[in-house]
């Protein structure tokens, strides 16, 4: 299934109706006759969009909006209202108390469709956002957000572009923005240090229709725009214009131009949802780099490394493929510290993770454990080929002195590997699959007899199957 939808509606032939189109399209549905009885299951129920009629028995839309408050969904479950006939200023009452779009009857079933995929997608997306939000504060690694905020830019695109200019200098008194009118082709500025729009309007008309088609797709396809909140506004119906672009990723679309207070309306939903979904974005990268990464050397740390390894573990039992773990240790690095310093000391490091993430290939994984221990992770390789990884990364160490900023000597430098293999095929397949510390402590047994042998070697142990 494609989603819950939850249809909200007195009339049966009319639910019923809704249910076999959405059904069709392969969603799941649940129905209700009256307000509370939408509250109530969706409660329970958890949908991912609700489809309602504007007037109900026991209240309207805009109640319903309000009241998914109470069952903690309010804001999280797009409302989309269906009714025959909408005057502009009941449409921004609904609008206004949080309800996402207002489609009038008769409607097209396919555009129908196509705003019940632009709505919940835009809402799973922003939910996906606010569940890694949510992690990365569970992990401590999430910084509190601020209220200070950059005014927003928004672009007026049309062919037209004195008609632009005059429906921004019209919503200049309702909308905290900086707005910009241009034509297609200068949507883009060619100044590189130019803050990108943070929303484009895009005014179509039955003979542009073509080349905003086109701009869509390149505001969705460009970084800096990637994110960008798109509203299309058609001075002249077309539904299946309109399917197309909610398709390709506008964000939200007005049939026509009734009123500017609609449209800045429609605007600082955008922005707002465009807002969050920045902030929740950057929360969460910079949360997850600082949980995952030694800020050292810039490799993944164990926190990382340890549930990459369970990965890596499952698909290679599920896929038969050997894998190996090595962790390797700098010999005498202590003799390093006490020499030259600690600031040596770390810049030793730093190269020596340098040279290790620049000899591996592409699918391994090089991660610091703590102090001067490295852990790689090599998927689908052989122990012959594992093997000589290892000799190779003891060369690429030890072969080379190392050349520290602001010091006259070069340093020797020297490390050993403790290595073990796993092969799948060998394993008990009744048994439990070895957990990821149990390979790095098969490894760094291997890696403790390395030393007791000599140091600036590769020693193999026990294998994992």
């Amino acid at each position: 299934m494609l989603g819950k939808i939850l249809i909200v509606d007195q009339i049966a032939t009319n639910r019923i109706s809704l249910r076999v189109k959405l059904a069709a399209a392969h969603y799941e549905v649940r129905q209700a006759g009256t307000l509370g009885q939408a509250v109530a299951l969706a409660g329970s129920y958890l949908p991912d969009l609700i489809l309602t009629t504007a007037a109900l028995p026991d209240g309207d839309a805009a109640q319903l909006a309000r009241k998914l408050y109470k069952v903690n969904l309010g804001g999280k479950v797009p409302v989309l209202a269906i009714d025959n006939a909408v005057a502009d200023d009941e449409r921004l009452r609904l609008l206004s108390a949080g309800v996402d779009d207002v489609i009038i009857k008769p409607f097209n079933d396919s555009f129908l469709l196509a705003r019940v995929r632009s709505l919940i997608r835009a809402y799973a997306s922003a939910s996906e956002w606010e569940l890694r939000d949510d992690t990365t504060r569970a992990l401590g690694f999430a910084e509190q957000s601020t209220d200070f905020t950059i005014r927003a830019r928004v672009a007026l695109i049309s062919t037209d572009v004195p008609d632009g200019k005059t429906l921004a200098r019209g919503l200049d008194d309702l909308i905290d923005a900086e707005l910009l009118a241009s034509g297609p082709a200068h949507a883009f500025s060619e100044d590189p240090t130019e803050t990108a729009p943070d929303a484009f309007v895009l005014l179509t008309t039955p003979q542009n229709r073509q080349q905003m088609q086109l701009l869509l797709a390149m505001i969705r396809s460009q970084p800096a725009t990637r994110y960008a909140a798109i509203l299309v506004v058609e001075t002249e119906s077309d539904p299946a214009w309109a399917t197309q672009a909610l398709d390709m990723g506008a964000n939200d679309l007005m049939p026509e131009l009734r009123t500017r207070e609609e449209m800045a309306l429609r605007l600082k939903a955008m922005l707002h949802r465009k807002r969050l979904g920045d902030q929740l974005r950057a929360t969460v990268r910079t949360g997850l780099e600082a949980a995952v990464s030694d800020p050292l050397t810039g490799l993944h740390n164990r926190r990382y490394a340890l549930p990459h390894l369970a990965r890596v573990t499952e698909r290679a039992f599920q896929s038969g493929k050997t894998f190996a773990v090595m962790v390797a240790d700098l010999d005498h690095f202590k003799r390093i510290n006490d020499t030259y310093g600690h600031s040596v000391g770390d810049a030793v490091l730093i190269e020596a993770a340098e040279r290790l993430r620049e000899n591996v290939r592409g699918v391994d994984t090089v991660a610091r454990l703590g102090g001067e221990e490295f852990l790689m992770i090599l998927p689908g390789i052989s122990l012959m080929n594992a093997r000589l990884a290892a000799v190779r990364l003891c060369s690429v160490i030890g072969d080379t002195p190392f050349e520290i900023s602001g010091l006259n000597e070069k340093i020797e430098v020297t490390v050993s590997i403790g290595m073990t293999v796993c092969d799948p095929e060998k394993l008990d397949k009744t048994a439990p699959l070895p957990k990821p510390e149990e390979l790095v402590g098969r490894a760094d047994k291997a890696l403790y007899d390395a030393k007791s042998q000599g140091r600036n070697r590769v020693t193999l142990g026990r294998p994992a199957a």
